[in-house]
């Protein structure tokens, strides 16, 4: 797999699909990223199975 892999969510703000860029070599991360339509702060969790497959999670940032 990939170090990195692009991964398409919808902004828990404005809706819209904007693209994050996740590094899988990391089985488990939590971070804030700004979305690229409305600039609000997106709390995003991953994870990384078993089998290499990306669970990503999208919140509002105090969520």
């Amino acid at each position: 797999m990939n170090e990195l892999d692009s991964q398409k969510v919808h902004c828990p703000y404005c809706g819209e699909v904007i693209e994050l860029v996740v590094d899988c070599s990391v089985e488990q991360q939590s971070y804030i990223e700004d979305c690229e339509v409305c600039c609000c702060p997106i709390g995003v969790d991953v994870s990384i199975d078993n089998e290499g497959q990306v669970l990503l999670n999208v919140s509002h940032e105090n969520e």
